[in-house]
Formats: C-alpha cells, structure tokens, sequence
C-alpha cells in the first residue's frame, strides 16, 4: 500500500531525449535516449559553436528542443487521492504530459507551477510522465534548459492543504511576545460537503512544540476553505543574519471519514523565521528594529561547472561564500529564485529581494517573456510571492530590471498594478524596482541642451579619477537631470523602495529633492563600490547597494573580462567567441576569491586590509580599448611569474589607510598615498624579481597592517582538496579543489599544464573546469586546463561508501581527495 499522505522528491528515473517528431516511427531513426537525475541542466553539454544565434548573451550555446520521461507507477489506492507534480521551475515553455494527454503549460522557465495528476490517472499501471521544453533567443544570459530545478510528488486525501496553500508570517515580534498567522487553504475535491479538522502544531527552533492547536473546519467541494489563525510564542527566537533561527510550523488535515490511523489526510510542515521587516526615510532597513545596510549582490542563477541546474548543496555553498566574503544580501537577477537558494539563504543568514521580471510587455531579445507578460503576469506573480511568503530571508519584492516602457503611461499603469498586486498577496513585504533612468529620457536630447557632451557630463568623469567610468558618469548626468526626476516620478511613487540601477548620485538628489523616498542601488557598477559606499552610508534614506555582481556566472560573455587590443579587441569585450563567462563576479564560478572580492570587503569596512595584487606583467604595456566599469584590473594575488624577470610589473594594494610602503626582502620600493588614482588603493610601478613581497599599511605614521605574497618556485605537486571529508545521503556534492603548487604549497600560476580527474566509488563527476572567462572546455570533459593554477572538480553521490577523486596532471605524483558518504 502507498503511502496516505507523502510529499516526497521526484527527481530519479528521469531520461532526456530530443523529440523525434511523429514521422521518426517510419524512418527508424531514433533520438539518444540519457539517464539523468534532477536538477539537471540539458543545455550545459551543448556544443558551443561561433555561430551560435544569441551570441554571447547565452556563452555561445545553441537553443535547442528537449523532452523529459519518468515512468510514474500508480498504486490502485490512489483512486480515490489527490496526486500532484510540483515543478520549481522548467526552463522554458514546459509543455507537461500524462501518456502524452498535456495537463499543463507554463511558458516562464522560472516559474514554480503545479500540476494536478489526478483526473488523469489509471490506478494499477504504469503511465508516462513527459515534459517538454525549448529555449532559443528568449534570454539575455546563459538560461540553461529543462528541468533544471527540484520536482516534487504529493500524494493526499481527497480533502487537503492546496498546493502551496500554508503560509506563516510574523507580524507582531517583540522581546516577550511574537504573532504568528497561519493561514491554510483547504481544498475539497469529494463530491460532498466534509467537516474536517485543521491541527497546528508550532515548534522551536530545538523542536520543542511551543503552541497546539485543533478546530474543525467545513469544506464545500470546489470552494477552498481559507483558515487564518493567530498564535503567539512567548520569549521569541527571533530569525537574523547572525543566528538564522528557523522555527516549524506543523499543519495537518484530519479527516474522521479515513479508515487510515489518525485519520490524516494530508500534512505539510513548513519552515518560518520569527522576524520582523521595516524601511523608512530615517531609520533606513530595519531587520527586528535594527538598523542594516544591505551589503548586496546581484546574483544569475547559474551554478558555474553544474550550468544551471539548482541543487540544494550547490546553493548552500555558494551563499555561505557569498556571506563570508562580506555580503548580507542577494538580489535574484533577473528572476524569482528557487526554493533551494531561498532555503540556503534561511539557513546561511542571507536577505533576498526576490525578483519577479525582466520584461514586462516590451522585448529585449526577439523571444522572450514579453510574448506572454499580458497572459501571464499575475500568475507568475502570484507564483513568486506564494513561494517566497515562508521564507524569511526574503525581505523584500522586485517587480522589474530596466523595465523599457516605465516611462510611458501603458508602463506607469503596468507599474501600479504590479505594485498592488504584489501587495495583496503579501503585505508584510516592502516592494521595489530595479530602475534603469536611461530609459526614460531622451539623453539625446539632453546632451543637446547641455551644449553637447562635455558641458553634459559635467566633469564627472575627471571626478571619478577611474577607469572605465565615462558610461557611468554619463548615465549619473542623465539621471539627476529635471527631465528624469519628472519622468520617473510615479514609478517611484508606487513602489516602498526605489530601486536605482546605476545612479548613485541620485542619492544626493533625493535627499534634497525627494526626503521621503527610500532607496536602494539595485543594481551597481563594481569599480565604484567605495564611492557607491560613502553614498549609502551618507543618506539614511539608502538602504544599500546590490553590486552586478558577486558571483561569476556564464553567459554576458566577458563583460567584466580582459579584452586588450593587442588581442585584436576593438571593444571593451569584443573578443567574441570562445568567451563563456561575464567576468565580472567578485567571486569567480569555482568560488574562488577573485582581488576585488577583497578590495570590496575594505570598502564595506568588514576590513581594513592590506590586500596585495599584481597585474599580470605579460599584459602591462597592452591596452584595453574603450574600458568599462564592470572590469575589475586584471590583477591576481600572486608574485610567482617566472619568465618576466626585471620586466615591469604594476602592483595594487588595497587598504584603509593613508600611506602604504612595499617591500621586497626588507627592500624599500617605495611608499605611495592611498587614495590618489582610486579610492582605497595605492598604486607602485616596479620590476618583477623573485622574493617576498610585503605591503605595510601605515595610518597618522603608524603601522596598522601588513601582508606577504611569497614567490613560487618550480611545480612540485598538483593538490586535490576536499572542502567536506563527510558527505551525506544518495544526492550530494563534494567539491575538490585541484592547485599546481611548489613544495611549500605555493600556487603557480602560470603553469598551464593540463590535469584530469577520475573517481572511484558511489559517486559520478557532475563538472570539471575553471574560472576562466574565455575557454572552449566543457564542464563534462575530465580534463582541463588550470586558470591561475587552479581548477574544481565536483562530484554528486550515489549511495553511501568511501569516494576517491584522483587527479593527474604530466611529470607529478597522482592526488587524492577523498570523502566518506553517510
């Protein structure tokens, strides 16, 4: 007998395939048939091809059709059960199927969508479940393809919670008492009207049940019955950044009619934080009444080596990097994120300003969700705001990026709208969006006012004293102009926070213009964050800055990389194919700290440095034709490059201080201000020899820090480590750090020989690859070539045993990682 009541993953026994077409019976010619298991990520193992139609928006993978197949065995007590296919999310245009009967269609590859199996099943057999998706010119980024998010299976009685129908807020915390509102809908699908019983048990964070409660409740078929119920807990554990608290609400429906023991005929236990969210124009964020800057990042969804499939180890790592290398916020860019991240994020301690589009109702590529906005939009909508309510890392809703009509009435009205709807489906929540000020005006026009381009920009750009910032100064200029503060009046007037991308100097403007409004940089350059910082900490109005971006991602192929004109480059990133990555995370795929990770850390003033880093010498007299504020130097943390001796070398060191001196062996070359080319940094043009370099950090003549990079010699070892020796359950990933080092352990960076990767035991190789923004290598492939030294492997488990990940690499003794899974 099956289970009464389950909700359980249903993410093994899937196949891929391409559809063959009806006419393929007649030809014998058949499709390859793979097994997978979810998530999985069908376009990660795409030829990548020059050709390519998007371009360099997708890293130059090709669209493509593909079909997914689990046999679904279906117990004869199921007759008389509700039986539904939950989806996080099908990327994209999913068409679901039952022996190819289509039950479902969800055009939004982000959208978490539900499907009720019931009508269509034949108790006794085995049917078919199929899902088909397709993806082409639809995304301005790497989008991956297919069931790329987790899929769950429920199995209840035929009076039961409704799909996402429990939701837990806490509207009312102090220190003795904090309200927590449960509401439940409850659905009918009997033909009779039934009394049922609705019990609701909350526990601590321990597991400790705090509060118990039963009351009956009549559900008349094909009505849901909504049953709100405050509860209160004395001497609240309130949910923070520091102590991610998580409490669990327990809702069950018993149903005295069930010959079943307890008479449960369905039960769904939902995790909630006890927390409280505020913002306004003098006390700024407020998280359980205390005042937060939102150190934030903009984040793709995209998991680097894996594509983008979103599993839950991968999402936990990468937000626990995220919050270690400073950050405390993440905005999902440009998409609702999935359960897995959101659940990563309550227990990591990580905000999240959810976010809803990337379109509205006009197209930025020629396919994409603006075909379907109209249609849609609530629905989406509704999605994103039911699977984000429980969660209390979410603090916060965007309802566009850069949307093209705001300026228009049809996007002003659209824009109210979508305000009002997002708070009627959550009012504990503040609402935003990510504004793009270049839209809504004429810059034309407004350069032509100013007397042409010079008296326009004002001398922002000699201001800023940067590289790369023409764009930025020129887009702060447009947006702090009377024709723009009038055109994005009413977008700002509907929402509770204004979201600014790249516009900073609108803080100043609004403080004096607009002291009501609240703001947020939703979206910033990464070279400005130490101006962007003082601004956010100048303005109790600015709640904080959402940096593009934290984490490397593919696809915006290099737009953050090196393209120098000695390369043949005439743009900032027109080196084209074999470009993958945009290149402009703080941190890169394989979740290494990349030198502006540790420069923003400073910036944040989370530290105060020194931090060395070394433009590479093979590149100091190339140029960067037409630099752009998304790059970063091209600098790396190392004093290890053989083959440039005495050849000129730039040297950065970041730090909060006034004056740095840098030394080689004791050797004094020199001191330099910080602060005099670029905010927090001093700058040294030197020499390369081998020895130790030391970057000493002095404030009012005194030493306030100090830091060594150390030459590397010869390659001696190639090291495989594990980040986790333990691994747990049938579904898991370990993750092997794999470095060319010399016998002190020292990193040689520009030893390119290539390693590669085999495993033994009960886990398979999910990806195998590097950081590096420009590559032809395939994250299936077992070798490749390190980047800076360094490569990843990541392997997904099986079953329980002992699992060895050995790497090779030419001329060196074999490594091993290995972990134990549980």
């Amino acid at each position: 007998m099956a289970d009464p009541v389950s909700r359980v993953p249903l993410n093994d026994g899937w196949r891929v395939t391409t559809p063959a077409g009806p006419f393929a019976r007649f030809t014998g010619e058949q499709p390859e048939v793979r097994d997978v298991r979810l998530p999985h990520d069908a376009m990660r193992d795409a030829d990548r091809t020059p050709d390519a139609p998007s371009g360099g928006s997708s890293g130059y993978y090709p669209g493509g059709v593909w079909r997914y197949l689990r046999s679904l065995d279906v117990p004869g007590d199921w007759a008389d059960r509700f039986i539904n296919v939950t989806f996080d999310g099908a990327y994209a245009g999913a068409r679901v199927y039952l022996d190819d009967v289509q039950l479902a269609h969800r055009p939004s590859g982000y959208a978490r969508f539900h499907v009720d199996l019931t009508p269509h099943l034949r108790p006794g057999h085995t049917q078919e479940l199929r899902v088909d998706v397709r993806t082409h010119l639809d995304s301005r980024w790497y989008s991956g393809a297919g069931l790329f998010r987790q899929v769950h299976l429920t199995v209840a009685g035929g009076v039961h919670l409704a799909p996402d129908g429990v939701t837990v807020t806490t509207p009312e915390v102090d220190d003795d008492l904090a309200a927590v509102e449960v509401v439940a809908r409850v659905v009918n699908d009997t033909r009779s009207v039934r009394e049922v019983r609705l019990h609701t048990e909350l526990r601590g964070p321990d597991g400790a049940v705090l509060v118990e409660v039963t009351e009956p409740v009549t559900v008349a078929p094909g009505t849901p019955a909504v049953v709100r119920r405050r509860q209160w807990i004395r001497d609240p554990h309130r949910w923070s950044l520091d102590d991610p608290a998580l409490h669990t609400a327990i809702v069950r429906v018993l149903d005295d009619e069930l010959e079943e023991q307890a008479a449960v005929s369905d039960e769904l236990a939902v995790r909630f934080g006890v927390r409280t969210v505020s913002v306004d124009p003098y006390r700024g964020f407020r998280l359980n009444g205390e005042a937060l800057k939102l150190h934030g990042t903009c984040l793709h969804h995209d998991n680097g080596l894996l594509g983008a499939a979103s599993h839950p180890a991968a999402e936990r790592r990468r937000v626990r990097l995220l919050k270690e290398a400073g950050f405390n916020a993440i905005r999902s860019a440009h998409n609702p994120a999935s359960q897995v991240l959101l659940d990563a994020c309550d227990e990591v301690g990580m905000l999240v300003m959810n976010e809803a589009f990337d379109m509205w109702a006009v197209e930025k590529t020629p396919f994409d969700a603006s075909r379907d906005f109209a249609t849609w939009w609530e629905r989406d909508l509704a999605s994103m705001v039911e699977g984000s309510v429980n969660h209390p890392s979410v603090v916060m809703y965007s309802i566009g990026n850069e949307i093209l009509e705001l300026g228009r009435r049809d996007g002003r009205l659209l824009g109210r709208a979508l305000a009002e709807r997002t708070r009627a489906l959550d009012p504990t929540r503040p609402v935003t969006n990510g504004i793009q000020m270049l839209f809504l005006v004429d810059v034309a026009d407004l350069i032509a006012k100013a007397g042409g381009l010079n008296e326009f920009m004002g001398g922002l750009t000699d201001r800023t004293g940067e590289d790369g910032q023409n764009f930025a100064a020129g887009q702060n200029a447009a947006a702090t102009t009377p024709d723009a503060d009038a055109a994005v009046h009413e977008a700002a007037a509907v929402l509770d926070v204004m979201g600014y991308n790249y516009a900073e100097d609108r803080y100043a403007y609004d403080a004096e213009h607009h002291p009501q409004r609240v703001s947020v940089g939703s979206e910033t350059f990464p070279t400005r964050i130490a101006h962007n910082w003082d601004q956010v900490m100048a303005h109790d109005q600015v709640i904080g800055d959402f940096t593009w971006t934290g984490w490397d991602y593919l696809g915006e192929a290099g737009i953050g990389g090196h393209a120098y004109a000695e390369d043949g480059a005439v743009a900032p990133y027109g080196l084209g194919y074999p470009n993958l990555l945009a290149g402009c995370g703080d941190i890169d795929i394989t979740g290494y700290r990349k030198t502006v990770s540790h420069y923003r850390e400073i910036a944040f003033g989370l530290a105060d440095g020194p931090f060395l880093a070394v433009q590479r010498p093979e590149r100091y007299h190339h140029t960067r034709p037409q630099p752009n504020a998304w790059q970063w130097s091209d600098t790396v943390a190392s004093w290890s490059w053989p083959g440039f001796e005495d050849a000129p070398v730039r040297v950065e060191v970041y730090a909060r201080a006034d004056e740095v001196e840098l030394l080689l062996d004791g050797e004094s070359l020199g001191r330099a201000a910080v602060g005099e080319k670029r905010a927090l940094v001093a700058s040294f043009d030197t020499v390369w020899r081998p020895g130790e370099l030391t970057a000493v950090a002095h404030t009012d003549g005194q030493e306030v820090g100090r830091t060594t990079l150390r030459s590397a010699g010869p390659v001696a070892e190639v090291r495989a480590d594990a980040e986790r020796a333990e691994l747990h359950g049938t579904d898991d990933l370990g993750y092997v750090a794999v470095a060319l080092t010399d016998a002190q352990g020292e990193v040689v960076v520009t030893d390119r020989r290539p390693v590669s990767v085999a495993v033994e035991g009960p886990a398979e190789l999910a990806g195998f690859g590097t950081g590096a923004w420009r590559t032809e290598e395939r994250f299936d492939a077992t070798t490749c070539t390190p980047h800076d030294g360094r490569a990843q492997a990541i392997v997904r488990t099986t079953g329980p045993g002992t699992v060895r990940v050995r790497i090779t690499a030419e001329g060196l003794p074999d490594a091993v990682a290995e972990f134990t899974v549980r």
